[in-house]
């Protein structure tokens, strides 16, 4: 079904958001629509909100008729379409409704998650006294730009299997010290081909699941207005961590006229096929299940 707002769903279906967890899908354009909501559905969504322009055409996607998928049209409006989207959900969001975020042709893995479920990863992180997970937006892109010429192909994806790196994380307010168990993470295509991304850009740690509360807000560099959410871990021992594999930044740089041209091949000495599933993220290190066994 589709919606001219959230009001208007939550109208239709007071009960749409009453049940977590809730992925936030914005489709940026038409492009692996259908991978990114089955991929979701998998993973155990009770809900997923598809927030699309409204002129937006999409192809008849049979995952748009499963019945925990809603289109939401985004608002009209000057600003960042995405992060008004999700505080929005936030704002109507039962208290404690665990959220995730993120874009078509991304997919979120987390450990074990070909055989456990998000609920019951969530119900883990709860138990750990934690309201947020920190995720990584692994890169994918495709080897061979002939025949993707986006860099989009789920059968011809490669991540970075190496080059991450963290910097610690300066609170301003506080001279300048490090946060405390914050830091600023770097890597893939956006530290390989940082001469065309905007240094507020290049960051790929992402506060990606997260149990939404009164007065929360995501913040434009998508960090959370509560900083204990932010953080990796909690103080006494490491925390679960996930991964975003998305193909946004290879579809970005190839569709930005300053950068096509400049670009002929994403691959280098440390591309490699990516498996689809989390045991080769788990080890590289791109993601971890903290005590979680």
């Amino acid at each position: 079904m589709r919606y001219e707002s959230l009001s208007s769903l939550l109208s239709a279906r007071p009960a749409a958001l009453a049940k977590g967890p809730v992925a936030a899908i914005v489709a940026e354009d038409e492009v692996e629509l259908g991978s990114t909501l089955a991929h979701h559905l998998r993973c155990g969504f009770a809900t997923l909100l598809l927030f699309a322009d409204p002129g937006l055409a999409l192809p008849e996607l049979p995952e748009l008729a499963d019945e925990r998928v809603a289109r939401v049209d985004l608002a009209p409006g000057q600003g960042r379409a995405a992060m008004r989207a999700v505080n929005e959900v936030i704002a109507r969001a039962p208290a404690g409704t665990w959220l995730y975020y993120g874009y078509g042709a991304e997919y979120l893995f987390y450990p074990f998650c070909e055989t456990r479920s998000i609920g019951e990863m969530l119900a883990f992180v709860a138990e750990e006294r934690r309201d947020s997970v920190l995720t990584y937006v692994i890169d994918l892109y495709a080897s061979d730009l002939s025949a993707a010429p986006e860099a989009v192909s789920l059968t011809d994806a490669h991540i970075d299997r190496n080059g991450y790196f963290a910097l610690a994380r300066r609170d301003e307010a506080n001279h300048g010290h490090p946060k405390d168990r914050q830091l600023d993470f770097f890597g893939g295509l956006r530290w390989r081909f940082e001469e065309f991304v905007p240094e507020a850009s290049r960051r790929i740690d992402r506060i990606g699941l997260f149990r939404t509360k009164p007065g929360l807000k995501l913040l434009a560099d998508h960090r959370l207005s509560d900083e204990e959410m932010n953080t990796y871990a909690c103080p006494w021992h490491h925390s679960v961590t996930a991964a975003i594999c998305s193909f946004r930044t290879a579809k970005a740089l190839k569709r930005n006229p300053g950068s096509t041209f400049a670009i002929s091949d994403f691959m280098w000495g440390n591309s490699v096929p990516f498996d689809w599933a989390s045991q080769q993220l788990l080890d590289l290190g791109l993601m971890e299940p903290g005590q979680w066994f």
